[in-house]
């Protein structure tokens, strides 16, 4: 298999929505955006899929060093053989990966955060900074995009919160601030043990209008200048959108099951913006 290959197959197997956007890409956009998202999934399941978190760590460091490495020349994994001609031709630097496993690290070491501004410094590793590399592979002319970039990978993380309560909380795992909880007070052992309330909807309403209207301020940040190079941004932004209605409409069930739109619906949403500009 090579590099190439695999960072196409990790990319495919996510089942994400971000997949749909990069169909639309050029050859050479598309296979950086599919490698440098394959690094993200890379060290993201190594915070959700390795048990024991001294070892999570070890591969987190193995991880910081393989980035120092291919960025002085000497990539080993496929993942960064295939990200390196992308990120020489776009403008992707290691310190953007290496914020990324930052914002991993932040979760070997924290389960909880207090208020909104702590968690808005983790999605701004995890989130923003990828909106930000996105940016530039999609074709980024403005410097004024990097602001929409970043507000709208907050966007996207607070969304991917809202989804994923029930499935964070099976990993012990609660985002929702702390500060939030106690202002609609709901207690962290109900979300663990995935009890609904009208407190737990109130709370979850209150989440998702702040996203949306996050989605309002980065599309309003947004130069008229990048918007049609941004089209993939603005076709994942339609896509998360149409979901966090989807989940406002079915009352927030989302301590039990994953709420996710089906996989044509999520290509007929990104053929709307590439097709028409508009984001539902």
């Amino acid at each position: 298999m090579t590099p190439e290959q695999y960072v196409q197959q990790k990319t495919a197997a996510s089942g994400s929505s971000f997949y749909y956007a990069f169909l639309f890409l050029p050859k050479d956009r598309r296979a950086a955006i599919t490698a440098f998202y394959a690094f993200c999934r890379e060290v993201d399941d190594v915070v959700d899929e390795v048990t024991d978190p001294g070892l999570a760590h070890t591969k987190l460091q193995w991880w910081q060093n393989e980035v120092k490495q291919s960025f002085a020349g000497r990539p080993t994994h496929p993942v960064m053989q295939a990200l390196m001609p992308g990120a020489a031709q776009f403008g992707i630097e290691a310190r953007h990966l290496l914020a990324v496993i930052e914002g991993c690290q932040m979760d070997l070491a924290q389960n909880r955060y207090l208020d909104f501004a702590g968690l808005s410094h983790y999605a701004h590793l995890v989130a923003g900074v990828v909106g930000e590399v996105a940016a530039r592979i999609f074709g980024q002319h403005a410097a004024a995009t990097t602001a929409y970039a970043h507000k709208l990978g907050l966007a996207f993380q607070l969304t991917n919160i809202i989804r994923d309560v029930g499935e964070d909380a099976l990993r012990g795992r609660i985002y929702l601030p702390v500060s939030e909880l106690q202002q609609f007070d709901v207690k962290a052992h109900e979300i663990l043990k995935r009890q609904y309330s009208d407190r737990f909807t109130a709370l979850m309403a209150f989440q998702t209008e702040r996203a949306l209207a996050l989605y309002d301020e980065a599309l309003a940040l947004l130069p008229a200048e990048d918007r049609r190079s941004q089209k993939p941004g603005l076709m994942m932004a339609s896509i998360y959108r149409t979901l966090l209605r989807e989940i406002a409409g079915d009352g927030y069930q989302v301590l039990h099951q994953r709420v996710s739109l089906t996989p044509l619906r999520k290509f007929w949403l990104a053929w709307k913006t590439q097709a028409f500009g508009t984001v539902q």
